[in-house]
């Protein structure tokens, strides 16, 4: 009697959640962060690929104290973890585009003026068009939000400044100026410009580093033949625009900020926007999108709804 030919099954096997959860640990170089990243303790990541590594049968990541890193073959395992996990993805695109699913959650990363001031009654006027999709916000500076948007935390950003990853799309938002900001009762108060050496010489507020506001005011001043703000006497660095204007109100230094943050304290008098001499410092703000991957449906929505009102708020009203 011919025997018939019996085949073993695979010894090695895995799921796509061990897969993600193994993808964030070697990007995020850290189980911690990981955790953060798929919502997980750092004990559940560290069982989850202790798991994962009992079901492939060797070791895919070196723990080197806080830092941990893959394994040779734990390489070939991500390498191939980023296929399967597009493809899963693609997966679910297609079902939720077939099936019209307009709820959720969309994630997005913004740089602190869009953050504060422009985009929450963007949120509110597309929520009430679309009410059972639920925009979460995270403000960053505008490199935190470039590199949160490429390691795939956020779909979509808004940043600042034009980044120059050939990886992000780019679309242009809003435009806006950066002005001179001073106290009502600052000896520059009720001028229309302020030269560079008077910059120089005054107590300045800097925004932090990987800020676009920073990095614009950088970029026009050395466009000038200007010395950029490390040059000035720097009193303190603050990490957000409502910080910069309460050191201002309080009478720490001037700054250069923002005309779209300042909307509230010009028209009530409390602070008062000026020009450097010979300069105007107009900025745009863009939307970033990975090119690499494709976007959800919910992304879509909102991401032409942000284009197709990317005159509103209007611009504000410049300085004459």
């Amino acid at each position: 009697m011919k025997k018939t030919a019996t085949h073993a099954s695979p010894s090695v096997d895995f799921d796509l959640r061990q897969l993600q959860i193994f993808q964030k640990v070697v990007e995020l170089g850290s189980f911690s962060k990981a955790g953060e990243a798929v919502h997980l303790a750092q004990a559940s990541v560290s069982e989850r690929i202790a798991n994962l590594e009992d079901a492939v049968g060797a070791r895919l990541l070196d723990r080197l104290g806080r830092q941990v890193s893959p394994t040779k073959l734990g390489e070939l395992l991500y390498k191939h973890s980023l296929t399967l996990l597009e493809m899963k993805r693609h997966a679910s695109l297609e079902i939720e585009a077939f099936l019209g699913i307009t709820k959720g959650t969309i994630n997005l990363g913004c740089s602190t003026i869009p953050g504060e001031y422009i985009l929450p009654n963007l949120i509110g006027r597309f929520r009430r068009e679309h009410p059972s999709i639920t925009v979460s916000l995270t403000i960053g500076n505008s490199r935190k939000i470039e590199a949160w948007v490429l390691e795939g935390r956020y779909e979509l950003g808004i940043i600042g400044s034009k980044s120059s990853s050939k990886t992000l799309i780019s679309h242009e938002l809003w435009r806006d100026e950066l002005v001179v900001a001073v106290s009502a009762s600052h000896p520059w108060a009720g001028r229309k410009t302020v030269s560079h050496k008077e910059l120089s010489e005054a107590p300045y507020i800097s925004r932090e580093a990987g800020s676009g506001t920073l990095q614009t005011t950088e970029n026009y001043l050395r466009s000038r033949g200007i010395e950029g703000t490390e040059s000035f006497h720097i009193v303190a660095r603050f990490g957000t625009s409502t910080a910069v204007k309460e050191g201002i109100k309080a009478g720490l230094g001037f700054s250069i900020i923002s005309y779209f943050a300042l909307d509230t304290e010009i028209k009530t008098g409390i602070l008062t926007p000026l020009r450097v001499k010979d300069l105007v410092m107009f900025r745009r703000f863009y939307l970033i999108k990975d090119r690499r991957r494709t976007a959800s449906p919910l992304c879509k929505a909102f991401a032409e709804f942000l284009l197709a009102s990317s005159n509103i708020p209007e611009v504000p009203k410049l300085i004459r």
